[in-house]
C-alpha cells in the first residue's frame, strides 16, 4: 500500500435515518450535504438496480457529441477491471478533499483515484503474504486471474471515514484457495473492523459437497460475481461456480458491516446441485422493506410442493426468488416457469440476467402494483408482482406478466429503467426500450438503437436531470471497446468513442461485463487494463444558436424555412418530428418546405466551438385545425 499522510479532517456521523436512506439509494433526502452529491456507491446506482443517476446536470443530449465530448484521461491498474467503478464525492484524502473513483482489479488490488484528474491517491493489495490471485480454475469466464470480480459497495457513514466492502479471492503457497470479505477505509485504504474475514459456511442438506446432512461451502469452487448488496447494516454476497464444474450449490450470505461477522446463510439448492447465482455481475436487488430479489441459475428444482406451494426440499434452481431478511435469510416467495425441467436440462436458464425492482405503478383499475423484472437465456421478459410472485405450476406460468420472445437473443446482462421505460440489451440485439402502460409492459419496443451488441450483450446506465435530458450509456466489450451514448427517448445515437478522428477517444480492450458509471459530468468505463474517463472537452466558446428566416409564427401562405448561424464554418442539424436533434440528424443545406404545421428543432456545431443550444421554431398555417381559433 502506498504511504498515506494522516487524515486530519474530523469525521461527522450521519443521522440514522440518512444512513438507512443512503443504503437504499434514496439520495434525495435534503438533510445532509451528501444528499446533494452524485455518489455512485453501489452497483447500478441503487439497491433497486435501476442504473439511474437522476442528478446529472452537466451532460445533456445537446452537448454529448464528438465535437464537445470525449475521452479525458485513462487510469492504469494491474489487472482486469470487471467490476463497475464506484464514485464518492468530497472525500478527505491526505489532508485534501477529492472526488474519488474506486477501482478494483482481478489482481486483488483496490485503487483510489482523483475522479476529476486521474491522479493516484492510494492503492492497497487484498492479498496476504505469500498469496497470489486465484487462477481461473479451468474456466475461461473470468480469466486469467480471479481476484476482485464483483462491484464493491460503499457506506459513507461506516468507520471513521466511510468503508468500501469487497470480496477478494486468492491462492496461498500451499495451493489453498481463499474467499475473504474486506472493509477498506475510504480515505486511507486501510483495513477496518479487524478484517479481512475468511468466508466459510455450512447449511443443512444432502446436496453437492455434503456429508452427514451438512453442505459445506468450498471457497475453491466459487467466485463472488454479483455486486455486493448493503441493506440495513448487512453486506450480502452471492456465489457463482466456475463454469458448471460441480460440486456446487446456490449460496447467499450476510455479514454485519461493523464487525464483518457472518449473520445469516441461505442455500437455495441444499438438497440438490447447481443453482449458482450469476446474474451477469448485477447486484442482488432490494426493495424498500429490505426484501432481496435474484434470478437463480440452472439447478435442481423440487416439483413436489408443500402445502404453501414451496418446493418440499427447498431447491429453487432456475427460479426468480424473493428473500426476506427480517429474521435472517429465508425464501419468502418465488416464481418458477412451468417448463423448468426443459430450461434446466438445456442450460437455458433465467439466472444469466440481472433482476430489477421497479417503482410502484398504477394498473388499469387504479390500484398500486409493486413489480420486479428479469430475463434470461430464453429471451422472454418476466414480470412478477412482489406481493404474489406466482410460484410453480406445471400447467402454466402464473407470474404477473410474461412478454414471450421480447428479446432477439439471450440475456447475459442487466436492464435499466427510466421515465417508465425498461431498457434491455440482449446478445446479438439492439438495446430495446419497452414502454410501461398501466403497470403492463407493451409487447414490442417503442425504440431501439442502431447498434447491435454481440456477446454478452450490454448493461445500460442512465444519466438525467430528473425526468429530462435522459441519456442511455452503453459499453461494447469489443477490442477496441466502444462507449455509446443514446437519447433516452428515441435511442438515437448521440455519440460513440469511434467517431472522433485519429483515435482520440480510443480507450483499450473491453472487459466482459462493462457497466458505465456516470457522475458529475463524467462517464467512467472499465477495461482490461484500467478505467477510461469521458466528459466535456476543454471549455470553448459556444457556437451561436441558429436563427430562422422567416421567424416562427402563423402564416397565410406556404413558404420555405431557412436556418442561419453566425459562427463561421458551422454545421446546422435539425429535426421536424419533434425529436431532439443530434449530430446524426438531418444537416441543413437547402430551405425546408413549409406547407403544413411544423416544429423545427435545431442546433449548430462549429470547429473549435462547443455545440450551440437547441432552438425550437413552431410554424403554423392559418386556417388549419390547429390554428383555426387563432384570434389574429
Amino acid at each position: 500500500m502506498t504511504t498515506m499522510r494522516p487524515n486530519t479532517q474530523s469525521s461527522t456521523r450521519t443521522p440514522a435515518i440518512l444512513r438507512i436512506a443512503l443504503q437504499f439509494g434514496l439520495f434525495w433526502l435534503a438533510v445532509s450535504p451528501l444528499a446533494k452529491s452524485q455518489d455512485v456507491l453501489t452497483y447500478h446506482n441503487d439497491v433497486a438496480r435501476t442504473g439511474q443517476n437522476l442528478k446529472e446536470t452537466i451532460l445533456t443530449p445537446a452537448n454529448v457529441n464528438s465535437g464537445g465530448f470525449g475521452k479525458l484521461f485513462t487510469v492504469t491498474v494491474d489487472g482486469n477491471v470487471d467490476a463497475q467503478p464506484l464514485y464518492a464525492s468530497a472525500v478527505a484524502v491526505a489532508g485534501g478533499s477529492h472526488n474519488v473513483l474506486i477501482v478494483v482489479s482481478e489482481h486483488d488490488t483496490v485503487y483510489s483515484f482523483d475522479a476529476d484528474t486521474g491522479a493516484a491517491l492510494w492503492h492497497v493489495s487484498a492479498l496476504k503474504s505469500g498469496e497470489t490471485p486465484s487462477d481461473n480454475r479451468g474456466c475461461g469466464q473470468v480469466s486469467p486471474q480471479i481476484g476482485i470480480t464483483s462491484a464493491p459497495v460503499i457506506d459513507r457513514t461506516s468507520g471513521p471515514n466511510g468503508a468500501i466492502y469487497l470480496v477478494a479471492m486468492s491462492k496461498d503457497n500451499a495451493g489453498n484457495y481463499h474467499q475473504r470479505l474486506h472493509a477498506i477505509d475510504l480515505s486511507k485504504g486501510t483495513e477496518l473492523f479487524s478484517g479481512p474475514k475468511d468466508i466459510q459456511a455450512t447449511y443443512p442438506g444432502t446436496g453437492d459437497n455434503s456429508a452427514n446432512g451438512t453442505v459445506t461451502f468450498d471457497p475453491a469452487q466459487y467466485k463472488e460475481r454479483t455486486g455486493l448488496l448493503l441493506v440495513r447494516g448487512i453486506v450480502y454476497t452471492a456465489w457463482a461456480s466456475h463454469c458448471d464444474a460441480r460440486p456446487y450449490t446456490g449460496w447467499i450470505m450476510g455479514y454485519n458491516e461493523n464487525t464483518l461477522a457472518q449473520t445469516t446463510v441461505l442455500n437455495v439448492t441444499p438438497n440438490g446441485n447447481e443453482g449458482a447465482i450469476w446474474m451477469a455481475q448485477a447486484g442482488l436487488a432490494a426493495d424498500s422493506s429490505g426484501n432481496i430479489y435474484l434470478l437463480d441459475a440452472n439447478g435442481t428444482f423440487d416439483t413436489t410442493l408443500n402445502a404453501s406451494g414451496f418446493p418440499s426440499k427447498g431447491d429453487y434452481g432456475n427460479a426468480f426468488l424473493k428473500l426476506s431478511t427480517t429474521k435472517g435469510l429465508a425464501v419468502a416467495d418465488y416464481f418458477e416457469m412451468q417448463n423448468e425441467n426443459q430450461e434446466n436440462g438445456t442450460d437455458t436458464d433465467l439466472g444469466s440476467g440481472g433482476a430489477l425492482v421497479l417503482p410502484a405503478m398504477k394498473n388499469a383499475a387504479g390500484a398500486t402494483v409493486n413489480l420486479a423484472v428479469g430475463a434470461g437465456k430464453d429471451g422472454n421478459i418476466y414480470l412478477v408482482n412482489r406481493s404474489s410472485m406466482g410460484k410453480f405450476s406445471a400447467a402454466a406460468n402464473k407470474n404477473y406478466q410474461e412478454v414471450p420472445n421480447a428479446l432477439s437473443g439471450g440475456v447475459w446482462s442487466a436492464p435499466a429503467y427510466f421515465n417508465n421505460v425498461l431498457y434491455y440489451g440482449a446478445v446479438g440485439s439492439p438495446i430495446f426500450g419497452f414502454q410501461f402502460s398501466k403497470a403492463k409492459l407493451q409487447a414490442g419496443p417503442v425504440a431501439q438503437t442502431s447498434t447491435v451488441f454481440g456477446y454478452p450483450g450490454v448493461t445500460p446506465s442512465i444519466s438525467a436531470n430528473g425526468a429530462s435530458n435522459g441519456i442511455v450509456w452503453a459499453s461494447e466489450s469489443t477490442s477496441p471497446a466502444v462507449l455509446h451514448a443514446y437519447d433516452a427517448a428515441s435511442l438515437e445515437e448521440l455519440y460513440n468513442s469511434q467517431q472522433a478522428t485519429a483515435g482520440r477517444d480510443s480507450f483499450g480492450a473491453g472487459s466482459k461485463f462493462m457497466t458505465p458509471t456516470i457522475a458529475n459530468g463524467k462517464v467512467y468505463v472499465g477495461t482490461t487494463t484500467g478505467v477510461a474517463a469521458f466528459g466535456l472537452l476543454a471549455a470553448k466558446a459556444a457556437t451561436q444558436p441558429p436563427t430562422f428566416r422567416p421567424f416562427p409564427g402563423i402564416y397565410n401562405l406556404t413558404r420555405t424555412i431557412k436556418i442561419l448561424d453566425a459562427t463561421p464554418g458551422s454545421t446546422i442539424y435539425y429535426t421536424i418530428d419533434n425529436t431532439m436533434p443530434t449530430t446524426s440528424s438531418q444537416v441543413f443545406t437547402t430551405p425546408i418546405p413549409f406547407n403544413s404545421n411544423m416544429t423545427v428543432k435545431t442546433f449548430a456545431v462549429a470547429p473549435g466551438f462547443q455545440p450551440s443550444a437547441v432552438v425550437t421554431g413552431v410554424f403554423k398555417i392559418r386556417g388549419t385545425a390547429a390554428v383555426a381559433d387563432d384570434p389574429r
